[in-house]
């Protein structure tokens, strides 16, 4: 059997290495167009900001590991097209010019997300970047050696936690964002507003509610023109957002999702026989609504790999979908949410309610205890829980997120959740922890 693999990153060397396991006689090839594999994007934004050494650090396995284990790596091959009568791909090598044919028996697509450029930001100016992979990130890099001034176009993750970043390296920063807050696509509006007071404490100049026009400069970015006048900047990044990459698996025949993103079965199946597809340009279910959604996260990434890995190896195995969890950190604030928060909840036509609490994120009369403030979803009459919303001044509390996480996933109620036995020691927690609390007025609501 032949397996062959488009993407090196996280999901299809997932599935490399579980097809590996899986079937020891197996051929396994990886092809990927760019110069890294197996490395972990997401902590890009700390390598800018000096909280880990150097970009290599990122990089979990290297080709040589994985063709000491019988994986073959090519790197600097991109695979252009998709045969899937004749079940093959053509394979383009960019060190030698030359394009090649390969075959397969089974074909994996794990082409990711590319970052969204709009119009404005395709330039030839210097000091305008974007923040997907390792050279992205060396990029930047230099860029900032020789900037005063950056403008972040865009407040979610990725701007949220460059605006951190970039403000450790000195620089003055301003964050445009086109919706009325930032974080507008992870929290309600009293957490969003929250959010922003932290960037703002910290000097970050935050404007919302803005639209961004084009560029001035003559080699370097000296400014962005926006509906509501110029801002001054020699660094700009774009981060509004990422597109998957579907187009070989349009090319392959494969059915796209309403979200645009590749529609799969459980086995991370494609429409198409011995094409699966997984990662970040693939569609997954939500446990919480049963719907199709797009959401591309790390963790996700590197469960459909494996997933996929063992089916294609001749395995069974089922991905069991999502419940939406992110986490991330700006300053001194942790940020963490899963499920849906009210708004998403009222979208969706749900019957729901939510309570707030603020506490401290362990024992008030502890030396170290900090703040933290909890939001809590679930829906009326069944009390079944939909989401949660955590902010804290101690980031690393809102790890507790994790807790409401895996009950979303047993479809479990605000009752069920207060009545978990929850660990407690001053330096930890409340005796009655916040997300008890939180539970306990919410099963009193619904």
């Amino acid at each position: 059997m032949r397996i062959v693999i488009v993407g090196g990153v996280a999901a299809g060397m997932s599935a490399a290495s579980r097809a590996r396991r899986f079937n020891p006689d197996a051929e396994i090839v990886v092809f990927e167009r760019g110069e890294q594999i197996s490395y972990g994007a997401c902590g890009l934004p700390y390598v800018i900001g000096g909280e880990v050494e150097a970009f290599d650090r990122l990089i979990a396995r290297t080709p040589e590991q994985m063709r000491a284990r019988g994986i073959g790596v090519r790197l600097r091959h991109e695979v252009t097209g998709v045969d899937a009568g004749a079940a093959t791909i053509t394979v383009t090598d960019h060190a030698s010019g030359r394009s090649s044919t390969e075959a397969y028996d089974r074909l994996l697509i794990a082409t990711g997300v590319s970052p969204v450029r709009p119009d404005w930001s395709v330039t030839p100016l210097g000091g305008v970047h974007v923040l997907r992979d390792i050279p992205d990130g060396e990029a930047l890099d230099a860029s900032v050696r020789g900037a005063k001034r950056a403008c972040i176009v865009g407040g979610g993750y990725i701007g949220l936690e460059l605006a951190e970043a970039l403000r450790a390296r000195g620089l003055s920063v301003v964050l445009l964002e086109k919706g009325p807050e930032v974080a507008g696509r992870t929290l309600d509006l009293g957490y969003q507003r929250r959010v922003r007071a932290e960037l703002e404490r910290h000097g970050v100049d935050v404007r919302c509610g803005v639209t961004v026009q084009g560029l001035t400069g003559k080699d370097r970015v000296s400014g962005v023109q926006t509906d509501r006048g110029l801002v001054r900047a020699d660094l700009v990044v774009v981060a509004v957002g990422v597109k998957p990459n579907v187009a070989l698996a349009k090319a392959a025949g494969a059915r796209l999702g309403r979200t645009g993103a590749v529609a799969v079965n459980a086995r991370q199946e494609t429409s198409v026989s011995g094409v699966f597809s997984a990662g970040d340009n693939t569609e997954s279910v939500h446990r919480v609504t049963r719907r199709r959604v797009h959401i591309p996260l790390g963790l996700t990434a590197n469960r459909m790999g494996r997933i996929a890995g063992v089916n294609m190896a001749g395995g069974e195995a089922r991905f069991p979908g999502v419940v939406g969890t992110g986490i991330f950190k700006t300053f001194d604030l942790g940020v963490a949410r899963t499920g849906l928060t009210q708004a998403e909840a009222d979208a969706l036509g749900l019957n729901a309610v939510s309570v707030d609490v603020s506490s401290t994120d362990h024992a008030g009369y502890h030396r170290t205890s900090r703040p933290i403030h909890v939001r809590l979803t679930a829906e009326k009459g069944t009390g079944r829980l939909l989401g949660a919303q955590l902010v804290g001044e101690n980031h690393l509390s809102v790890k507790r997120v994790d807790v409401v996480a895996a009950l979303l996933g047993e479809r479990a109620t605000a009752q069920e959740l207060f009545d978990a036995d929850l660990a407690y020691a001053p330096p930890f927690s409340g005796v009655w922890d916040v997300l008890l609390v939180a539970a306990d007025r919410l099963h009193k609501l619904v």
